[in-house]
């Protein structure tokens, strides 16, 4: 793999993927022309009504566009831009986050500097100045959660990362149907099992206006996150877990109308404990079995390290 690059022979495209973006695409499209490295940028456009169109086709940077049909969420537009993508780096970066000057040097001098990783993270601040992630730990329920100090990550936050694009394809590319959320932890798990490892560049920054798409917390949000948790350790994790966490699912949505009979336990408010959501996510996830655990058998075929190698390591680490 070449180490250096020309204006006419990028390393990375970066991927960023929009709808109904044009409040905030702008200032994402600034700060990556302000980049020091010279990429291809390709904007997956999920069938925006918003003037979105318009303000790609003004933009200075002239970025390339692909768009689709309908809305295929963050996960289905990714999918979507791999095959598009000829350069052996891609990044994946959300349309409402901004890198700051360097952000593209740090993550191709971390990921180049070492052949083993598959994937390297970015900084991710809120506007406040917070840190957001630095990575993302697996929890001991199989959880993927944000890191906010930093260590060894588990995987990435898939908002701003820099992946080797051969090693993306290797491991089966991107759960397009997951829509969105979940498609990083998936995917960092895959490349673990795959021999790959992950880390952060903690010199690669972004400012990420979180949630302007989809509001973190609504029931769509949850559905999404639960859905696909369950998804991912159907895929990745040791069977025994994966069958234990979506028992316990399962179980906990059974006793939640006793308990708000009862009034014996408090029960939390979130949308995630709503009966007919966590029904639904239920039947989501009964209706993708059978392609699930094809795809599961593919994970396996595509792994060099065992599923329980990979979970005794990481998880509740």
């Amino acid at each position: 793999m070449p180490t250096s690059a020309t204006p006419s022979d990028p390393l990375t495209t970066v991927v960023v993927v929009t709808w109904r973006g044009a409040d905030h695409i702008t200032a994402c499209l600034d700060g990556l022309a302000a980049q020091d490295r010279p990429h291809r940028t390709l904007v997956v456009d999920n069938a925006s009504d918003d003037g979105t169109a318009t303000l790609l086709a003004r933009h200075p940077s002239r970025p390339e566009v692909l768009r689709l049909p309908r809305n295929t969420g963050y996960a289905g537009g990714v999918a979507a831009a791999l095959a598009h993508v000829e350069t052996p780096l891609v990044a994946w970066l959300n349309d409402d986050a901004v890198p700051r000057p360097g952000w593209l040097s740090a993550l191709e001098d971390t990921l180049l500097a070492d052949p083993a990783l598959g994937a390297v993270g970015s900084l991710m601040r809120y506007a406040g100045g917070e840190v957001q992630s630095l990575g993302v730990c697996l929890t001991a329920d199989g959880h993927g959660a944000d890191l906010t100090e930093p260590r060894r990550p588990f995987g990435f936050c898939g908002g701003a990362v820099l992946l080797r694009t051969d090693a993306l394809r290797a491991v089966g590319g991107v759960p397009a149907d997951f829509f969105c959320y979940y498609e990083d932890t998936d995917t960092a798990w895959r490349l673990r099992l795959a021999g790959y490892d992950v880390a952060v560049a903690a010199d690669a920054v972004v400012v990420h206006r979180h949630g302007a798409s989809t509001r973190p917390g609504s029931a769509r949000f949850h559905r999404w996150n639960e859905r696909n948790r369950l998804l991912t350790l159907l895929r990745c994790a040791p069977p025994v877990v994966a069958a234990r966490e979506l028992a316990r699912f399962a179980a906990l949505t059974a006793v939640l109308p006793l308990r708000r009979a009862r009034r014996s336990e408090e029960v939390p408010k979130a949308a995630n404990f709503r009966v007919p959501l966590r029904c639904r996510v239920l039947a989501d996830v009964a209706l993708r079995l059978p392609s699930t655990l094809r795809q599961r058998a593919e994970v396996r075929r595509r792994s060099v390290l065992g599923r329980g190698d990979v979970w005794r390591r990481w998880a509740g680490q």
